[in-house]
C-alpha cells in the first residue's frame, strides 16, 4: 500500500466502511483532518464521562477492536497505509485519553489539546509504533498509545495542588 496521493471522494461516505472511519465524514475536511475527528469526539466524550470507569473502558476496548477492522478495511480499499480521511483513530483515541477525566469543559479542552499535541508530534516511542505495523492495528495503536502519554500528564496535572 502505498501513501495517499489524493483526497477520497464524498461518494465513499455511501460505504458503510468509509462512513465510520472516515468519522461520518470528518475525515473529509480539508485542513487539519485528525483534529476534525477528535472534535467529532468531544460530545460523546462529555456523555460518557458519568459512565463508570468500568463500562467506559469496555466501551473504548470495544470502539478499539472494531477500529482495528474498520480502519484496516478502509485503508485496504484506499490502498493507503494510513489515510489522512481516516480518522476514526482519533476519535477512540481522544475518549481513551479523557477516561479518567471528570466532565467538565476545561478537562475535555486540554485533553483535546495534548492529545492532538502527542498524536501530531509522535514522540518516541509513538512514531516508531507508527511506522512498525500495517493494517487496522498500526492505524489504532499509535492513537491508543499517543492517548495514554496525553491521559498521563492530564492525571499528573490532577495531582497538582492549587494553591
Amino acid at each position: 500500500m502505498s501513501m495517499p496521493t489524493e483526497k477520497p471522494s464524498a461518494s465513499l461516505l455511501a460505504q458503510p466502511v468509509h462512513l465510520i472511519a472516515f468519522g461520518f465524514g470528518a475525515g473529509l475536511f480539508p485542513k487539519a483532518p485528525g483534529t476534525a475527528g477528535t472534535l467529532l469526539a468531544v460530545v460523546p466524550a462529555w456523555l460518557i464521562a458519568g459512565w463508570s470507569l468500568q463500562a467506559k473502558a469496555v466501551l473504548i476496548a470495544a470502539l478499539f477492536i472494531f477500529g482495528v477492522w474498520i480502519c484496516g478495511e478502509s485503508a485496504r480499499r484506499l490502498q493507503s497505509h494510513d489515510h489522512p480521511a481516516i480518522v476514526w483513530d482519533e476519535v477512540v483515541g481522544y475518549l481513551a485519553t479523557c477516561l479518567m477525566l471528570p466532565a467538565e469543559p476545561l478537562w475535555l479542552l486540554l485533553a483535546f489539546v495534548l492529545f492532538r499535541f502527542f498524536d501530531i508530534v509522535k514522540p518516541w516511542p509513538i512514531r516508531d509504533l507508527d511506522h512498525r505495523l500495517r493494517g487496522g492495528i498500526g492505524i489504532m495503536r499509535d492513537d491508543i498509545v499517543a492517548a495514554a502519554f496525553a491521559a498521563v500528564c492530564l492525571l499528573l496535572v490532577r495531582l497538582i495542588p492549587i494553591v
